[in-house]
């Protein structure tokens, strides 16, 4: 896509690590040393939910056909989507089940997850998972037994994301959706008791959600903070290590995540991480990040505040992040991927 995701990162980074299995790519572009199906380029979440459909569309019918025209004898993909009651053998991806755990109410994604992934899931070969909490969603909301699943860490590229000689500004950075789950209400009103008595800002990358970004303006106009906090929108994968470097601290108090980029990359440069205690932040983070609950605006502004006023702790979360950092590799995550492939081709 033009804006490449969490999932686009994930897919791009895999590649030079399967390279020995010779697959056929499908994409919507070449890429050196593939061999390239080419497949329609109005799929993706870009053109919203008529590129969901048309995907989901061509899934079913489309890639059927290719599987038996390429002779091939396993299907891969970085999420968890295939076609169904089709004779194709098939190894997913899941990064999370969000919605049903956390959506409210009706939502279109619900039924998409409550009944299309299991059904893929079900279906599939095995299953790839980028965290423990991933894997235990899936045996309780898909009752998918723990032996057809391996966890498979996300990772970072150390060769983009590591610590530079720049002087830090005057800012906390909260990188990612503006969706519900990442828990953007209760950072906007934690942040405003840390207004009071820090001269801080808080940036949030992401692009706008028309569904909620309006609602969050909203807020911090009625809060006062308009001149506090920015909304600074998609920021592109080059911009994010001079963006990341340069904060007081990332901030990631998500209600649940699958895995969680940001905090892995902010750890890489050398930037504190304040992060939830739920999902999979954990996970990532060790005994490296400042973790608070997530339904607590006071443990999020307290631990805001700390990082503002303590200069060993500053340092100390700044140290132990590299240092957690190096656990993980897309060299391992790919080794790890193409492991579990070859027992099945």
């Amino acid at each position: 896509m033009e804006r490449p995701t969490g999932i686009s990162t994930y897919a791009l980074n895999l590649l030079p690590q399967l390279r020995n299995l010779n697959p056929i790519l499908l994409s919507t572009t070449s890429h050196d040393h593939y061999q390239h199906l080419k497949i329609p380029g109005d799929m993706t979440p870009e053109q919203g939910g008529r590129g969901h459909l048309k995907r989901l569309l061509w899934l079913q019918t489309q890639l059927p056909t290719l599987y038996r025209q390429t002779k091939s004898t396993l299907l891969f993909s970085p999420l968890p989507e295939m076609p169904l009651f089709q004779s194709c053998r098939t190894v997913v991806t899941v990064h999370d089940l969000i919605p049903l755990r956390l959506s409210p109410g009706i939502s279109p994604l619900v039924p998409y997850f409550r009944y299309y992934i299991p059904a893929v899931l079900r279906q599939a070969e095995h299953i790839l998972c980028d965290s423990e909490a991933t894997a235990q969603d899936v045996i309780r909301f898909c009752q998918i037994p723990a032996r057809k699943m391996t966890v498979v860490p996300l990772a970072h590229d150390d060769q983009h994301f590591y610590p530079l000689d720049l002087p830090r500004k005057n800012y906390f950075l909260h990188v990612g959706r503006h969706a519900p789950y990442k828990n953007l209400q209760r950072l906007i009103s934690a942040f405003r008791s840390v207004a009071q008595v820090s001269d801080v800002e808080l940036w949030i990358a992401g692009p706008d959600d028309p569904r909620y970004t309006p609602q969050y303006r909203q807020q911090i106009q009625a809060l006062g903070l308009s001149d506090r906090i920015r909304f600074i929108g998609y920021v592109s994968y080059g911009q994010f290590p001079t963006l990341i470097n340069q904060a007081i601290a990332v901030v990631m108090p998500s209600l649940w995540e699958g895995f969680g980029l940001p905090a892995l990359e902010a750890m890489a440069c050398g930037t504190p991480v304040i992060a939830s205690n739920t999902g999979s932040l954990p996970e990532v983070t060790g005994e490296a990040a400042l973790t608070v609950d997530p339904y607590s605006e006071q443990e999020i502004a307290a631990a805001i505040q700390a990082v503002c006023q303590d200069t060993k702790l500053w340092q100390q979360l700044r140290k132990a992040g590299v240092e957690q950092s190096r656990h993980f590799s897309w060299e391992k995550t790919g080794q790890a991927t193409a492991r579990v492939l070859e027992k099945l081709l």
